[in-house]
């Protein structure tokens, strides 16, 4: 494996992937989608851990610049414009998946995308945007629709959800789950009784935030992803490294 920066545009604005390439000389690839933090290390750390099992791991950057947020209240005054625009949004990820699609081995018809937090909305909407995608995956992300123009989702959906997340509720999942159903999607949506938002993340302890680490929740639902690409990408089995 080695990895390395790459710089690539969105209309006139510049950002800066992770990308971590396997050994191998052809590869499926699979984008990391951030959390509202921007591309930090825990997004290249699930880069590299993908490029491990022989997939191209690509985090891509949201905001530009590779540009990360420090409290709170910076995280939210970047996310937020996106959330509100959600075209926006969908132009920042389509340029990130046009990237990957002109990186060296990369097999075109073999990518995928899966997101955190933030990140998993981003996922969703690359998949909702009609591009030729096989997966996307949202890690304890939001599930609501936009109101912007439909297309066929061709990707596979898997959803995975902590019950105790107060930042998606019950209205979220319902939606989701009407959607996804609606547009006769192949999904699933995983949901763990007691893990809150961030259950990934090792780093999240503030349960009156809403925000607390899983150990198994994190272990299970990385299992469901790793599953899940095999399946998507229609390969016997990848370099797995657990």
């Amino acid at each position: 494996m080695h990895t390395t920066n790459v710089n690539y545009q969105v209309e006139t604005q510049n950002y800066i992937g992770h990308a971590a390439f396997p050994d191998e000389a052809n590869f499926p690839a699979v984008i990391v989608a951030h959390a509202w933090g921007g591309r930090d290390e825990f997004a290249d750390n699930i880069a590299n851990k993908l490029a491990k099992l022989g997939y191209l791991g690509f985090a891509l950057d949201m905001y530009g610049d590779g540009v990360t947020g420090t409290s709170v209240e910076e995280n939210s005054a970047r996310m937020q414009p996106l959330l509100d625009n959600r075209s926006q949004l969908t132009s920042r990820v389509i340029g990130a998946y046009d990237a990957v699609s002109k990186l060296s081995g990369v097999m075109t018809s073999k990518i995928a995308i899966c997101g955190y937090c933030f990140g998993g909305l981003v996922a969703l909407d690359l998949a909702r945007s009609g591009v030729n995608l096989c997966g996307s995956a949202s890690f304890h992300g939001f599930l609501h629709d936009s109101n912007l123009p439909k297309h066929k989702i061709s990707a596979k959906v898997l959803a995975m959800h902590g019950m105790q997340d107060p930042m998606v509720g019950k209205d979220q999942l319902e939606s989701f789950c009407s959607e996804m159903t609606k547009k006769n999607v192949d999904w699933q949506l995983h949901i763990y009784g007691q893990a809150m938002h961030s259950f990934t993340n090792p780093n999240a302890s503030d349960p009156n935030f809403g925000t607390v680490y899983s150990e198994e929740a994190n272990r299970r639902s990385w299992e469901l992803l790793k599953d899940f690409l095999v399946e998507v990408f229609k390969i016997d089995e990848p370099n797995r490294e657990y």
